[in-house]
């Protein structure tokens, strides 16, 4: 086993070797791997991981907690957490982890969202036993100061908001996820208001937290490019020390409930109009996964994949007399719920003229006014997109992580292709139909005398 000792020797080694020998030792492309796509999953410790060897000559490293927005106790907890990754901890200082990770040439990040807290190294993979080890210290051993919290947690936090504020797009996006879901999924990423964070948030609440969202039965730890039988030695060496859970902080959320709703706010800077509806969960949830809607949702879809063509999608022909709005469709996929939403931006007017045009290709397609050739179509970029998803580093690690904790499956990519290539034309007409008899979501952001209400372009709300 990697001691830190001599991790640490190996890392001053390699800061005076001549650049010419420390990279004659680094292992090459045609020293990889197998090159699969699907996961090898286990568990040590209590804690669940996969990995994947891909024919890369680097690896990336993730811990993911089902820690984001929609499980915190209070507002700023999880962009609190984010925001402590990669600092001192009881065995290294901040200096100490940046220095060594980068005499090694790794990179350290961190990030969330409403449902997961992701810790993520990028690294050559040679390098695998310190960084499985650091990641294994970074959620065990963390320091949680006063001092850190007040004077740069708390103000990185205030920039955020700021920034969050000024963006119509941003606002939107939380606004729909408030209206549809209310509290869970509906909890914004960030605080985007006046929120008065600093009221709940102290460092033992910070560390509190910690315990219950890095608990055993609450994290998956993912590597992309890493043998898996060595992987499996690391995490079982370097996870051990990973706690129970907190007793102070139960991570918890009511299953998601569907409530659709209107919002309008008023911003001086753009316009953005969007239109929800219920989605499809995660691949990995189970029978909550729809695949017809991520057909659906490329089906209207509203940007083109080819460039200087309009494209096959509906919204795309629907939107072509309105130059100055831009349309687009997506599924944002949860592991209890979803929302397919469409975005429209640009010109307050065109938005107006686009959005009932979005509404009428709606009807449309539920009518089965659309042809097979479409869906036929729609399909196949659906597969597409979701296998080109799925062998993303960053997508596949999290997904995988998600269905791990969740219910112990893998994100494979080829048993979703399989999934989505079965979606037949019924099912998608179906689909469409089923969305216009729930009460959509819309929240209007920018000028609004000129944008519409969801009555005004034909939605029930």
């Amino acid at each position: 086993m990697a001691t830190p000792a001599s991790v640490g020797s190996r890392a001053l080694r390699a800061s005076k070797q001549p650049l010419k020998n420390f990279v004659q030792g680094r292992r090459g492309l045609a020293a990889a791997a197998s090159g699969s796509f699907e996961y090898q999953t286990g568990e040590a410790a209590g804690v669940k991981y996969a990995s994947r060897d891909l024919p890369t000559a680097t690896t990336t490293l993730a811990v993911v907690a089902k820690a984001g927005s929609r499980y915190q106790p209070g507002p700023g907890f999880s962009d609190a957490l984010e925001k402590f990754a990669f600092k001192s901890t009881f065995k290294r200082s901040t200096l100490r982890i940046t220095r060594e990770a980068e005499l090694l040439g790794g990179e350290l990040s961190a990030y969330h969202n409403r449902e997961n807290l992701v810790l993520r190294a990028k690294f050559l993979k040679e390098d695998l036993p310190y960084f499985t080890e650091l990641l294994g210290e970074v959620i065990t051993k963390t320091r949680y100061t006063t001092h850190e919290l007040n004077e740069e947690v708390f103000h990185v936090m205030k920039l955020d908001q700021k920034g969050l504020l000024a963006s119509p797009l941003s606002l939107a996006i939380n606004s729909v996820h408030s209206t549809a879901f209310h509290r869970g999924l509906g909890v914004p990423t960030n605080a985007t208001s006046s929120t008065p964070f600093t009221k709940y948030l102290d460092a033992q609440s910070v560390a509190d937290y910690s315990d219950a969202a890095y608990a055993r039965n609450n994290i998956a730890v993912v590597a992309n490019g890493a043998d898996h039988s060595e992987f499996a030695k690391w995490v079982a060496d370097f996870f051990q020390d990973v706690k129970t859970g907190s007793t102070e902080y139960k991570l918890s959320s009511e299953p998601t409930k569907y409530y659709g709703g209107e919002e309008r706010i008023a911003h001086a800077s753009s316009d953005v109009m969007i239109i929800a509806f219920p989605g499809s969960s995660s691949f990995t949830s189970g029978q909550s996964f729809k695949p017809e809607l991520t057909v659906l949702a490329a089906l209207l879809g509203g940007q083109s994949s080819i460039k200087w063509s309009p494209g096959f999608s509906s919204l795309s022909r629907a939107a072509a007399d309105f130059p100055q709005a831009h349309v687009s469709t997506q599924n944002a996929a949860y592991t209890d719920a979803g929302l397919l939403y469409v975005t429209i931006t640009g010109k307050a007017s065109d938005i107006a003229k686009a959005s009932k045009a979005v509404v009428d290709t709606l009807k449309s397609i539920a009518s089965g006014n659309v042809s097979d050739e479409d869906i036929t179509k729609a399909t196949a970029l659906a597969k597409f997109r979701a296998l080109e998803a799925g062998q993303q580093t960053e997508a596949g690690l999290e997904a995988t992580g998600m269905g791990l904790i969740s219910n112990s499956k893998a994100y494979q990519i080829d048993e979703l292709g399989q999934r989505i290539g079965k979606v037949t034309a019924d099912q998608v007409k179906n689909a469409a139909k089923s969305l216009l008899e729930h009460r959509a979501t819309v929240s209007s952001v920018g000028d609004l005398f000129v944008l519409p209400w969801a009555e005004e372009i034909g939605l029930k709300v």
